[in-house]
């Protein structure tokens, strides 16, 4: 009996042993598999797909990541421009490309934080049509007005259109852009209403503004910079939590009486849903290390905007913040998709 108990403790043993191997050996396999698709990716042409025309600030930043990602890979890196439909039109394309890593997204504000509440049959989800990468760029907008205008102050502001309910008007990038929506949050906050004036850009706005025919703009900071540096505006407010070190004289909405305030339009960049872990995280890996980039921090900071960074999986947890944030924005504004 003890002989037999002795060798069904030896079986056991032995089993276990084989059962611990084989696991080991699966995890190791695993592991060496993952790492032989990151280390043969990418080998051809990659494309990341920007919602806007050229020459605007999610241009450039698409543009200076792609030139440092195709001398670190060694492989084409091109930028393909499919503007139209709040951006929604090359997230879409996007979200429906093979899920190998040939076709990125750099989404932003619009296509995967604000369009999920503002459109109502939008044809795709912004995470789970999509793995997230890494944030690349984060931008306050600018509250500015003429040089001229008696308010110097967001509570100034805020004090006028209290006095005249709706007679105040304020022009800004498009109904349900971050700017609209981000001026209707604060206006929400403050309890006053102003009359929303939707531009197609940013260039007619700030003319509108420097001839008077506009009181106030709002739109982002790179936009205004030169102008507010020229004298031709006078900036109120910027609607990021901290102050731009691009303009660190410039007070953020949320020092003028609203603590905690924060709207800021930003980047980042998606891969269609399914892509493989290890190239997400490599894709990651080098993004984050070009936005580290002096050069690349310095351009991107001479447009006032801020390179971020960061992990897949702090990225889908900024992103799931800003679908909630963005859609209570849509809510108090009444805008829709029209």
């Amino acid at each position: 009996m003890a002989k037999s108990r002795t060798q069904c403790r030896a079986v056991l043993l032995v089993t276990a042993l084989s059962g611990w191997i084989a696991l080991g050996s699966g995890m190791a396999f695993a592991q060496t598999a993952g790492q032989s698709i990151a280390d043969a990716y990418p080998s051809k042409r990659v494309r990341i797909l920007v919602g806007f025309t050229a020459g605007g600030t999610t241009d450039i930043t698409a543009r200076v990541v792609a030139e440092k990602l195709q001398a670190r890979w060694g492989q084409p890196v091109l930028v393909e421009n499919r503007p139209g439909g709040g951006s929604n039109i090359a997230a879409d394309v996007v979200a429906k490309s093979p899920p190998d890593g040939y076709t990125l997204s750099l989404g932003v504000t619009g296509s995967h934080g604000i369009n999920i509440s503002l459109f109502r049959k939008l044809p795709y989800h912004p995470l789970r049509d999509f793995e997230p990468i890494t944030q690349g760029t984060l931008h306050p907008n600018a509250i500015f007005v003429h040089p001229a205008f008696p308010a110097n102050t967001i509570q100034e502001l805020i004090a006028m259109a209290r006095r005249e309910p709706g007679k105040l008007s304020f022009g800004n990038d498009g109904t349900g852009s971050g700017s609209h929506l981000g001026m209707e949050l604060l206006l929400h906050k403050a309890g006053v209403k102003m009359q929303s004036i939707p531009y197609k850009g940013a260039a007619v706005l700030m003319t509108d503004v420097m001839g008077q025919l506009l009181p106030v703009g709002i739109t982002g900071i790179p936009g205004a910079i030169s102008h507010y540096k020229s004298g031709k505006v006078k900036i109120l407010g910027l609607t990021s939590l901290t102050r731009s070190a691009a303009l660190p004289e410039l007070p953020t909405v949320a020092e003028q009486g609203f603590p905690g305030f924060s709207a800021e339009p930003w980047s980042g960049f998606f891969a269609p849903k399914g892509t493989p872990r290890p190239i997400i995280d490599k894709i990651a890996t080098d993004i984050i290390a070009i936005t580290r980039m002096p050069d690349v921090i310095k351009k991107m900071a001479d447009q006032g905007t801020r390179l971020i960074g960061g992990r897949p999986e702090e990225f889908r947890a900024f992103v799931e913040a800003e679908i909630e944030k963005w859609a209570e924005a849509v809510r108090v504004s009444g805008a829709t998709e029209d």
